[in-house]
């Protein structure tokens, strides 16, 4: 049970600073902290795409790695619940108003490859086993990306930070957002999958 604690936890404090600030700078440093902070507990994935490339790499099981996504969305629904009363107001990742569907899909799988990428590389591979540098690389692709694909896609690039918000949006702030949950499943799933393979051709 503390490995999905930490993960609720983890993805809680992810969602809660996107809603607060927006800023891509908060954002990228909180998921370091957050890193740090549960790495070495339930291994800090905080994002259902990256417990999926971790299941595709056979580093955790079927089970858990439901337990996380659950766990995780939970958290993201809690971190959505708590900005709105804070700030009486809801929000949720949205693309651009003339970015094409091909376009949202693009930066959403691209930018989540490259954060699979990234964490299978530094957090996963045996060859950097033992580094202390792995949450400020994983902190700092999710910055890089906020600040190149939000303005497109809403740059959520993380299932359960589409999800939670654009149910919350929907639910208490009465809007649509739910509409546009889709990108934020497919575009990051592609990437997962993508990333993984990649890592897996790399590494033998």
């Amino acid at each position: 049970m503390k490995k999905y604690l930490i993960e609720m936890i983890g993805t809680f404090f992810l969602v809660l600073v996107i809603g607060l600030t927006g800023n891509p700078l908060a954002i990228g440093s909180v998921l370091m902290v957050m890193i740090y902070m549960g790495g070495h507990i339930s291994g800090a994935h905080y994002n259902p795409a990256v417990t999926l490339a971790i299941l595709l790499q056979k580093k955790i099981d079927t089970r858990d790695a439901g337990l996380y996504m659950i766990f995780q969305v939970v958290g993201s629904i809690a971190a959505a619940l708590i900005a709105y009363v804070i700030t009486g107001n809801t929000f949720a990742p949205s693309p651009a108003a003339g970015a094409s569907t091909i376009s949202i899909l693009l930066v959403e799988t691209i930018f989540t490859f490259a954060l699979v990428s990234v964490v299978l590389n530094v957090a996963v591979s045996k060859g950097t086993s033992g580094n202390n540098y792995f949450g400020l690389a994983i902190g700092f692709t999710v910055l890089a990306a906020a600040f190149a694909g939000g303005g497109i896609s809403g740059g959520a690039y993380n299932p359960a930070v589409g999800i939670g918000p654009c149910l919350i949006d929907t639910l208490v702030g009465g809007n649509n957002s739910l509409a546009n949950v889709w990108f934020y499943l497919v575009g990051p799933s592609i990437g997962a999958i993508l990333g993984s393979m990649v890592f897996s051709y790399t590494e033998k």
